[in-house]
């Protein structure tokens, strides 16, 4: 058996055991169910040999995994395909280290291998689904090494986690906070221990990747809907940006904690936060002056201090026309996408709240036309938003805004994102107040209420 198929059976064997235990068969029942040699299901769990795909599919059946097993033993058939969704928790010192593995209905398996498990299967590309992106088998190495002796350390492996966040904020637009939550926990019990470790040379730079990531986990708990995480995560990135001395990610997470002050109606911390991150303007990366005076127009909007927000508005779109690309190294990395369309889109909720529904209205629907196809959490989002302004506008369409509604509802369920289902919380009650008998109004509000 090469390398390779020594990896994957390693890991097969593993799971296959773990999955037996769990469902309370012994080795020679589940061979008279797969119509197997139990003897040869012993060999496969300690890794010495790989059943047949055929055999796998059987065992998937007898122990009802809805394919984990068989996405497992097809690693041993191409070195580019990837284990099921997985996270992982419990990599301190001495500690062994628990895989979080997903079925593609949902079901949580976990699997608990030693350090020196983890990083041989690390090394011979049989985690690339925890930790993405690592094809290039010398990089996986590279990482391997550095979880096993954080002392060694350097500045490519450090890029690398930077490389995998840039594809995490990818993703977010596409799939939303549920799919992407445990990777990212995952990576960040990674950077911990390897910050833990790391000598003072680059301890700095890892800290301030370890705050992006905590940032991210933030954004992600916060899409979810769950804001005491959210903050938690924040307020951890905002210490880990404080010992980077990354003055840039300090201010940003400052903008952060002022957007979660919006969901939870607290109008004058969200004018108070983003106003303390411009606090130096001078000093600021110009896209994140723009982001946090249009966070501050947000917040102003919501206590009726229109003029002072549309003049934040413009101001931020003058700042943003003069620098369309950021002006610094290692920003936050949602800076790299911020731009006058992005401003142009947040700007609806001001109009909304000012009494300008249709103005709000004509903005978002421009902007999802111009999302590409595959942007679904983020088309959504903005569907769910149009659909508020419709039910709001001047031409009262209950019908095209339920419509909306519904669209932007089985998104919502796709995604997990609570912020779609905010919006159409807030489209519900427009519809009741507005038009309690209209027939689309019920319908729309069973749907709402069975998701």
């Amino acid at each position: 058996m090469d390398e390779h198929h020594n990896i994957t059976a390693q890991m097969f064997g593993l799971v296959l055991r773990h999955l037996r235990t769990q469902g309370g068969l012994s080795q020679r029942e589940l061979g008279k169910r797969a119509l197997y040699d139990h003897t040869r299901i012993c060999r496969a769990e300690n890794g010495e040999i790989l059943a047949p795909i055929e055999t796998v599919k059987a065992i998937d059946t007898a122990l009802r995994t809805n394919g984990l097993l068989s996405a497992l033993r097809q690693l041993a058939e191409s070195a580019d395909t990837r284990p099921a969704p997985a996270g992982l928790a419990g990599i301190q010192d001495g500690e062994p280290v628990i895989l979080d593995m997903q079925t593609t209905d949902g079901r949580s398996v976990r699997v608990t291998l030693s350090r020196r498990q983890f990083t041989h299967l690390l090394a011979g590309g049989a985690l690339t689904s925890l930790l993405p992106g690592l094809g290039d088998p010398d990089q996986a190495q590279r990482v391997a090494r550095a979880i096993e002796q954080p002392s060694r350390i350097d500045g490519e492996v450090i890029d690398y986690f930077r490389r995998v966040l840039a594809e995490h904020y990818a993703a977010d637009k596409m799939l939303g906070p549920r799919s992407l939550l445990r990777p990212v926990l995952a990576q960040i019990d990674v950077l911990d221990e390897l910050r833990r470790g790391a000598g003072t040379r680059h301890a700095a730079p890892l800290l301030q990747v370890l705050a992006q990531y905590a940032e991210m986990a933030g954004w992600l708990h916060q899409d979810l809907g769950e804001l005491d995480s959210a903050m938690h995560w924040t307020r951890r990135a905002a210490e880990w940006s404080q010992c980077a001395g990354d003055s840039q990610m300090s201010a940003y997470l400052l903008v952060r904690q002022s957007n979660i002050a919006c969901l939870t109606d607290d109008h004058a911390a969200v004018v108070q936060l983003a106003g303390a991150a411009r606090r130096n303007t001078d000093a600021l990366e110009p896209k994140l002056d723009a982001l946090a005076a249009q966070q501050q127009a947000r917040g102003l909007a919501m206590l009726g201090e229109l003029d002072e927000c549309f003049t934040l508005l413009d101001q931020a779109t003058e700042t943003l026309r003069d620098h369309p690309q950021v002006t610094r190294q290692h920003v936050p990395v949602y800076l790299h996408s911020y731009d006058l369309d992005t401003l142009q889109e947040q700007s609806a909720v001001c109009h909304r709240a000012a009494g300008r529904a249709d103005t709000a209205a004509t903005i978002l629907q421009a902007q999802i036309g111009k999302l590409p196809p595959n942007l679904t959490r983020d088309r959504g989002h903005l569907t769910a938003k149009l659909a508020v302004a419709v039910a709001q506008s001047s031409l009262a369409e209950p019908s095209r805004a339920a419509h909306l509604g519904h669209e932007a509802l089985g998104i919502a369920h796709q995604t997990g994102s609570a912020r779609i289902r905010r919006e159409l919380q807030t489209l519900d009650g427009e519809l009741r107040e507005r038009w309690p008998d209209d027939t689309d109004t019920r319908t729309f509000h069973e749907a709402l209420i069975s998701l």
